[in-house]
């Protein structure tokens, strides 16, 4: 098992290679920000659970040990995301509005500089505590 097979590394991995892919869609966005009837796309964020599902573990659920016990339920309601609308309406007739799309790119950056210097410095710590620094 090599140092990049733990599961943080696997974890910080799958973080950037999101965020490479979500660089990739925005900049689509930007580039056809004229295009008119052009529908801005975006990445879905990956989950804990998402992560949890591709490695296998089962989910935690309650023990119901008495039929008059309260059932834990995921469909409340309460998390589920809701639309926010654009600041302006763009006169092609698109859904990309430029300033949001450059405030995702740079959002976007930060996030992945953050998981790449996460990564470099848990490498460093290990190979630190191995004694190869």
């Amino acid at each position: 098992m090599g140092i990049s097979d733990l599961s943080v590394f696997q974890a910080l991995k799958t973080k950037m290679q999101w965020h490479q892919e979500r660089q990739q869609v925005l900049s689509e966005n930007v580039a056809n920000a004229d295009t008119p009837g052009y529908i801005g796309r975006d990445l879905k964020a990956p989950t804990f659970s998402d992560s949890l599902n591709r490695s296998g573990v089962k989910p935690v659920t309650l023990a119901v040990t008495e039929p008059g016990h309260m059932h834990a339920s995921s469909s409340r309601g309460l998390g589920d995301p809701r639309k926010v609308g654009s600041f302006e309406v763009t006169p092609d007739d698109n859904s990309v509005v430029l300033e949001e799309q450059m405030m995702k790119v740079t959002s976007n950056q930060m996030d992945y500089q953050a998981a790449a210097t996460l990564y470099s410095r848990g490498l460093g710590m290990i190979k630190t505590a191995i004694g190869k620094s």
